[in-house]
């Protein structure tokens, strides 16, 4: 099957490409430089002569507090990005999966959201994404969105290779106690979005790894499997002051994917034991 992935060198990109080229796919590569998915008519058109049966959409402006300093570039990509790969897969007769974000939520509920519970999204990196997900619902039938979480693998910037580095130089470390969420690990995440290809399941679907905590315990747990001595401190996010405001808590319920797929995304921290070893940092016992 001839599939398109764009954002193909970032961190969830680099581990699904290599994924489905071992389940036997043909996969075209689009990322920058070569290829701006904001360029409408080029990316249309190109498109179109491709062909693909499914198009992965997960070229994105991810820098969360650098969209609201940059608001026309993160619109550019999130939005009006998405919309022309929306036109470019309806166009083409391709279906196409979004990825989309835990950030469209406010964190109000304080319990794990479902699909259908109404987005509020904080700050503009979400706001930006809810867009992307309204263009796809408007211009595609066969359309999957997945929202997911606190992402991080070896192939990208991290929150966990950022904890590691600091716990390297520092004494003492403080991270936010009062947001909660589910980490998720690319690899894990590209697995479960290989199940959607053909399954004409169409829809919106949260998936991320089970369990949750906050940053604060994420961090914990970092230095605690990598064997790091550095004291973790909890702070609360008015002490740390950032651009972007987070939601307090952006659980996704994960149910419905459960339900359709049959796959649960293991929890988190056993993830996090899998990526500490492949990187040969896991030190901490068991």
């Amino acid at each position: 099957m001839s599939i398109l992935v764009t954002g193909a060198r970032g961190m969830l990109g680099f581990d699904l490409c290599n994924l489905l080229r071992t389940q036997g796919h043909q996969v075209v590569e689009w990322d920058l430089p070569e290829r701006d998915v904001s360029d409408v008519t080029p990316t249309i058109t190109e498109v179109k002569r491709l062909k693909p049966k499914t198009i992965f959409h997960l070229a994105a402006y991810t820098d969360v507090d650098g969209a609201e300093q940059h608001r026309a570039d993160a619109y550019r990509i999130n939005t009006m990005g998405t919309w022309t790969m929306a036109i470019a897969a309806r166009d083409s007769g391709a279906e196409l999966v979004f990825i989309s974000t835990d950030y469209v939520f406010d964190g109000a509920k304080r319990a794990p959201y479902l699909e259908n519970d109404k987005p509020n999204p904080l700050n503009y990196y979400g706001t930006t994404k809810l867009l992307g997900e309204q263009a796809v619902e408007k211009d595609v039938r066969r359309h999957y969105i997945c929202r997911t979480s606190w992402l991080y693998g070896r192939h990208g910037r991290s929150f966990v290779d950022t904890i590691i580095g600091l716990a390297r130089e520092k004494d003492c470390l403080e991270v936010v106690g009062d947001q909660q969420g589910s980490p998720t690990y690319t690899r894990d995440l590209a697995s479960a979005l290989t199940l959607l290809i053909g399954s004409k399941r169409y829809g919106t679907y949260h998936v991320s790894n089970s369990e949750t905590c906050t940053w604060y315990q994420f961090a914990q747990e970092i230095v605690r499997q990598a064997g790091l001595g550095v004291q973790v401190r909890s702070t609360t996010s008015n002490q740390s002051v950032r651009p972007a405001r987070r939601p307090g808590f952006s659980v996704l319920d994960n149910g419905l994917f459960q339900t359709q797929f049959g796959h649960t995304l293991r929890p988190w921290n056993e993830a996090l034991r899998d990526y500490l070893k492949e990187r040969g940092l896991l030190k901490a016992a068991g």
